[in-house]
């Protein structure tokens, strides 16, 4: 691989209600761009190349063409060459490695990668159904109020069929992100208070929504964006020098994976029918990534940002990354291993279902996360000792996969 490096970025309160501040998606856009560049210490004027990665902004407040947003927050960004990219909730993935594309093929040096979303200026009916974008209309989900609840729910049938599965462990991954959230200050749940029992199958306490999905399953509808700034090898090195460090101390993306099946939940479940893995591209997904940085197996890194739309996601993500042999996640659940404080910490920083997801944001927010846990940079959220991390990020029924390692000096 050419070496892509992340020199720094920025993400917004997730617990920020912009619509309600009076504030729109451009504000959202200029904010997180202007603290990402003042976090990676560049002038603006350097960079060559802007992605923007968004879901749904269409539906949620009729804006399209963000790429024009560049050089408005920053007019001396006018006439670089800009895009959007859409793969529902791994469209800020999609961002990153078109952004690492370009400067892996020497075209550019230093490229700007946003993601963005602005979600809760409608209803929760609507919102639902505008997410329900990533489903195939009219053919998969007819008969249900929401969407992504009743096909995860189906996710979660189908463990139970092949493996079985205990609503306890799926609990106790929603209670481990929660308590991660409480030490980010920029999670969504931060400051939420949760009752005795609340994790439970109590069905006041922790309602169902579809099926086996209870509230507290569900990752959160969010606002928010993430910004990162993504240069070559040259630029770094300039950096470094300007810095005072050494060029191993900048983050870099050693490795990456993506992977993509088809959209319908039930083709995907066909066609891995009678094997452990009910996603055998989402793990391939996450072997490509750990190749590319020479890494043997994933206990190698210091640690794991994984989607977790909802609490069956990332009890998927536990053995399709290969933490655990298939159907047994739940023993990396239960003896801690993806605790804070465990040997593989596992959403340090809360998570989809702790921090939020801002849908766009997320595998920008996610890579941003892992780079300042190697670098020392993540509060009271580090993860002592980290040097390379990974994340695995999903766009619908797993139908778009994308990890990345990222991390400092050599693996």
């Amino acid at each position: 691989m050419t070496a892509v490096y992340l020199l720094g970025g920025a993400q917004t309160d997730f617990a920020r209600n912009w619509n309600r501040e009076g504030l729109d998606i451009y504000a959202m856009f200029r904010e997180v761009m202007e603290a990402a560049v003042k976090d990676a210490a560049i002038d603006p004027a350097r960079i060559e190349v802007g992605h923007v990665g968004n879901f749904v902004a269409d539906l949620f407040c009729g804006q399209g063409l963000m790429g024009g947003f560049f050089a408005h927050v920053f007019p001396e960004l006018n006439g670089i060459p800009t895009s959007r990219h859409e793969a529902a909730c791994a469209s800020g993935s999609i961002a990153m490695l078109s952004a690492m594309r370009d400067i892996e093929a020497g075209h550019y040096d230093v490229a700007c990668v946003l993601g963005i979303e602005l979600m809760r200026n409608v209803d929760g009916k609507t919102g639902a159904e505008h997410l329900g974008a990533a489903v195939w209309h009219g053919e998969e989900a007819t008969d249900c109020d929401y969407p992504w609840p009743f096909l995860f729910d189906r996710i979660s049938e189908e463990y139970e069929k092949r493996h079985g599965l205990k609503h306890e462990h799926l609990a106790r991954i929603a209670e481990i992100n929660f308590g991660n959230a409480q030490r980010n200050p920029n999670a969504q749940s931060r400051d939420w208070q949760f009752p005795s029992g609340c994790f439970g199958e109590d069905d006041k306490l922790n309602p169902v929504i579809e099926g086996r999905v209870r509230k507290l399953d569900c990752g959160q509808i969010t606002d928010g964006a993430a910004c990162v700034i993504l240069v070559s090898e040259r630029v770094a090195r300039e950096h470094a020098q300007k810095q005072g460090v050494a060029l191993g101390d900048v983050p870099r993306i050693k490795g990456w994976g993506h992977r993509s099946a088809p959209l319908l939940l039930e083709q995907k479940l066909a066609l891995s029918e009678g094997q452990p893995l009910l996603f055998p591209h989402a793990a391939d997904t996450i072997t490509d990534a750990l190749r590319r940085a020479n890494v043997s197996q994933i206990t190698a890194l210091d640690g794991l940002e994984t989607h977790d739309c909802f609490t069956i996601t990332e009890y998927m993500a536990l053995d399709h990354c290969g933490l655990t042999a298939p159907g047994e996640s739940w023993k990396a659940v239960e003896d801690g291993t993806i605790a804070a404080d465990g040997s593989f910490p596992v959403n340090a920083s809360g998570g989809l279902i702790g921090l939020g997801h801002p849908v766009g944001a997320t595998g920008v927010r996610m890579a941003l996360d892992c780079a300042r846990q190697v670098t020392g940079k993540a509060g009271a959220a580090q993860i002592a000792g980290a040097e390379n991390m990974i994340t695995f990020n999903l766009g619908g029924s797993t139908t778009t996969c994308a990890s990345l390692v990222v991390g400092v000096g050599g693996v």
